[in-house]
């Protein structure tokens, strides 16, 4: 359960503005306008979710978020708030392991529904299966180890996460919008192209150096992960 949220956000009228909003609707909020306050809270409060803005003083938010998993913490919820909303932001702030990329300016209501996404994933345990295989390629959820071939690739957590998906679902074509939805549980605009981007990431790690390619695009509909690729 999502009770208590750390508002990390330099900017006094949206830090009040986010917290009144919250304790309106019966959340714990707290406001840290620095990382150094950032890190007393999170040491000191027990804290469900944080809420991170990328621009701060000193401290950005990306080296925020990798220092608070650094800390422990790395099972606690992150949604980066930022006006950045390039694809290349929204890509490195998943890559620290945050949980959803919310771009500035923002409807409230938005920000609620995000939340009650995270929650619902933080607090629905499903079972998974300890070894996805396909081919030559294997990913053990134990683990956390991956390999094609015997070889053991190196994934990022959010490439592990798409390749899990792209496994459970194997042989099946996949929407760009199923993936967001699935491996982030998030809706980005869909004018990004980050789903494109952490395809071609994956591809370049268990696909280029590897036979038969195991990642498909289906044009105009999105991806297919499958074991034989159609000669026609």
């Amino acid at each position: 359960m999502i009770q208590n949220i750390l508002i990390v956000e330099d900017e006094y009228n949206v830090a009040t503005f986010v917290k009144k909003g919250l304790e309106e609707v019966g959340y714990n909020a707290f406001i840290a306008y620095d990382s150094e306050t950032c890190f007393e809270l999170i040491l000191q409060e027990n804290i469900d979710l944080i809420l991170l803005d990328v621009i701060l003083p000193g401290m950005n938010g990306f080296d925020i978020a990798a220092k608070i998993k650094d800390l422990g913490f790395a099972s606690t919820p992150i949604i980066f708030l930022s006006a950045l909303g390039s694809t290349d932001n929204i890509v490195k702030g998943l890559d620290t392991g945050a949980d959803d990329y919310l771009t500035k300016p923002f409807k409230f209501k938005e920000l609620l529904a995000r939340i009650r996404a995270v929650a619902r994933r933080k607090n629905i345990k499903t079972p998974n299966k300890a070894i996805l295989k396909i081919a030559d390629l294997e990913l053990n959820n134990d683990t956390k180890i991956v390999k094609r071939n015997a070889i053991e690739i190196k994934l990022t957590s959010t490439e592990f996460r798409l390749l899990e998906y792209l496994l459970k679902n194997k042989n099946k074509v996949l929407s760009r919008i199923d993936i967001l939805e699935h491996v982030w549980d998030i809706n980005f605009n869909m004018g990004t192209n980050v789903v494109d981007v952490y395809v071609n990431y994956l591809r370049n790690k268990i696909d280029k150096k590897f036979t038969p390619k195991l990642i498909q695009t289906v044009v105009g509909m999105g991806y297919i992960l499958k074991d034989a690729v159609d000669e026609n």
